[in-house]
């Protein structure tokens, strides 16, 4: 029987040590969350949010605007709170409605308070080992694969899917852990093939269920980042979990795998901000 990775018990330990790190230190952080229109899926993640900072022990200020929000409104309002010495991390909810660009809107953000980890400079950083924030769900897997006992240095690790907000600095951040890393997408040849040599596979590419045991190895570790509604309502992953549990050695569920560590990592983020706007 392969081991469950409980991400719910692993992302209470980060965020324990966020709290603790905060009441020792005494930081005053506040982070603001700007959210356009009312999505449902990003109302749950907006309130989980706001529920973790009052957990550590950190401030939230919550913007919900209309969906009728222009473009320049929001910029101007990230551009007031890039001003304010105040708020130390910012975070615009994604997806964006349409008329917005999202690029455009990220890049606004100053690089100091990007707590999301999505500003290009950010990345930059990250592509080249310099200091700075780490996108929160590649960041969070790294936490689940060291406090599970998962050994990355030496292991062929394949990433599939190349987004830039998880395949792409998922891939970085395992060659920082020392992995051997093949990242597959849309246009990979033989899909299988290369899936089934990894010892760790990571699968970030947003189909249910699409992931079986033809594509995994005897005894790898399975990562699924995917979340999705299965036609019974049920929340289920990119990897179906009941084919692929009983050939692996270690596999994320969902929900309770990959999900909580997006917020913990968030967290350890807003309490790293103080620190980095300091230095």
């Amino acid at each position: 029987m392969a081991i469950k990775i409980d991400g719910k018990m692993i992302s209470t330990q980060v965020k324990d040590e966020c709290k603790k790190r905060v009441k020792k230190e005494a930081l005053d952080v506040t982070l603001a969350v700007i959210q356009v229109g009312n999505d449902p899926a990003s109302t749950v993640y907006v309130g989980n949010k706001k529920k973790a900072c009052e957990y550590i022990g950190i401030h939230s200020l919550s913007y919900e605007l209309p969906e009728e929000t222009t473009e320049e409104e929001l910029l101007e309002l990230v551009e007031k709170l890039n001003q304010d010495k105040n708020v130390h991390g910012i975070l615009v909810q994604l997806p964006l409605p349409a008329h917005i660009d999202e690029d455009k809107v990220i890049q606004t953000i100053s690089p100091k308070k990007d707590v999301d980890g999505f500003h290009p400079q950010s990345v930059g950083a990250l592509s080249i080992g310099q200091p700075g924030f780490v996108s929160c769900t590649p960041a969070g897997i790294i936490q689940l694969l060291k406090r599970s006992g998962v050994e990355m240095d030496g292991k062929e690790c394949v990433i599939v899917g190349r987004s830039n907000i998880v395949g792409k600095p998922m891939a970085l951040l395992m060659l920082r852990e020392n992995a051997t890393v093949t990242v597959c997408h849309s246009h990979t040849a033989n899909l299988k093939e290369v899936t089934k040599r990894a010892d760790i596979l990571i699968v970030a590419i947003g189909k249910p269920k699409f992931i079986t045991k033809e594509y995994v190895k005897k005894g790898a570790v399975v990562i699924d980042v995917g979340i999705h509604r299965n036609e019974n309502n049920k929340l289920c992953g990119d990897v179906d979990f009941d084919d692929v549990e009983p050939v692996c050695s270690a596999i994320t569920p969902v929900p309770g795998g990959v999900g909580p560590m997006t917020i913990a990592m968030l967290m350890n983020n807003c309490v790293e901000a103080k620190g980095i706007q300091e230095a």
